[in-house]
C-alpha cells in the first residue's frame, strides 16, 4: 500500500494535498506536480512511502532541480513509484549506462535457457543498494537533520517528518 502527499510552506505555514500518482512517470513529471502546489516558488515536498518497505522524500525549491532522499533503494527499486525517484545519478550511474547489464546477459547461443546458469537472476539488484541513497541534508534547514533523517523507520518516517516540520496535522487530514 502506498501513500503520497505534498507538503508545500507558504507565509501560513504547511499546506498539505494528497496526490495521485497514477499520471507520474518521470521525475520531471512529479516535479512538474509539486511546483503546481506552489505558485509562489515556495517549499514542496513529496512525501512517498511504502507501507514497511520504504519512503521517499522530494523536495523542489522552485525552478532548482528536485533533491531526493529513499530510505532502502533496493525496496524501491521493487516498486513503480520508487523507480521514479532511483534515477542514473542518484545510483551513481552515469546516465544510459546500460553496459552492466549487457554484460550480464549470456549471449554464448544458450539464451533458451540452460538449467545451469540460473544462479544470478538478480544481476540488476546488486546494483541497487539495501541502504539510503541520495540527499541526507535534504531537511537540515527544516528541522530534521540527516541522523535523525537515517535514524526514522519506513512504517512512521512521514508522521515523525511532518511532525518536526510542524505539520502533522495538515498531514493528517490527507492521509
Amino acid at each position: 500500500m502506498y501513500f503520497a502527499a505534498l507538503l508545500a510552506r507558504t507565509e501560513d505555514g504547511w499546506e498539505a494535498s494528497d496526490t495521485e500518482l497514477d499520471d507520474v512517470e518521470t521525475l520531471s513529471d512529479l516535479a512538474d506536480l509539486a511546483r503546481e502546489a506552489s505558485p509562489d516558488d515556495d517549499t514542496v515536498l513529496v512525501l512517498i512511502e511504502q507501507e514497511d518497505a520504504w519512503f521517499g522524500v522530494v523536495r523542489i525549491d522552485g525552478e532548482d532541480d528536485p533533491r531526493i532522499y529513499v530510505s532502502d533503494a533496493a525496496a524501491a527499486a521493487r516498486s513503480s513509484y520508487g523507480e521514479i525517484l532511483l534515477t542514473d545519478e542518484l545510483l551513481g550511474k552515469e546516465p544510459g549506462d546500460d553496459d552492466a547489464d549487457l554484460e550480464s546477459l549470456d549471449l554464448d547461443g544458450t539464451e533458451d535457457g540452460d538449467p545451469d546458469d540460473d544462479d544470478d537472476d538478480d544481476t540488476g539488484a546488486e546494483t541497487v543498494p539495501h541502504s539510503p541513497v541520495g540527499d541526507t541534508e535534504i531537511l537540515d534547514d527544516l528541522g530534521v537533520s540527516e541522523k535523525e533523517l537515517r535514524a526514522l523507520d519506513a512504517d512512521d518516517a512521514l508522521n515523525s517528518i511532518a511532525e518536526a516540520l510542524g505539520a502533522s496535522e495538515v498531514l493528517e487530514t490527507v492521509r
